[in-house]
């Protein structure tokens, strides 16, 4: 066998294992975040505030699990408030409403953390402004 079959075919053995080793590595990630993410929801439940990550990790985020807890079954009883009808032409629109949605998420879970709302407030009183401006009128 002449050197150059020789290197192709260890290049392609390469390329091979190099791809079952991003895809073993991946599959693992996801496993370790999703374990983290149960842990840091079982914490938050049981303990009542979030789990701090260690000091080299600058962000940790993860959607709630879907089975409510206590505070945020009490909260969900009221239905939210009915989007504004507004065309949906108007992408700048539909980014101030899904901006208030996202708001008004945030300020519910701080209000059941028992966290500060107040900087959020002021940020959902802008979007519903821009909202009015925009010519919806926001519940």
């Amino acid at each position: 066998m002449d050197p150059i079959s020789e290197y192709q075919k260890w290049k392609q053995q390469g390329a091979q294992l190099r791809t079952e080793a991003k895809q073993a590595m991946e599959v693992r990630f996801r496993e370790l975040l999703s374990e983290a993410a149960r842990i840091a929801e079982d914490y938050r439940n049981d303990f009542g505030g979030p789990l701090k990550a260690p000091a080299g990790i600058t962000a940790f985020r993860y959607k709630a699990a879907a089975g409510k807890t206590k505070k945020a079954a009490k909260k969900a009883e009221k239905p939210p408030p009915a989007a504004p009808v507004q065309s949906k032409a108007d992408p700048k629109f539909s980014a101030l409403q899904k901006r208030r949605a996202q708001l008004q998420k945030k300020l519910e879970e701080a209000k059941g953390a028992g966290k500060p709302t107040k900087n959020l407030e002021d940020k959902l009183y802008e979007v519903e402004d821009d909202l009015r401006l925009a010519g919806g009128h926001p519940a």
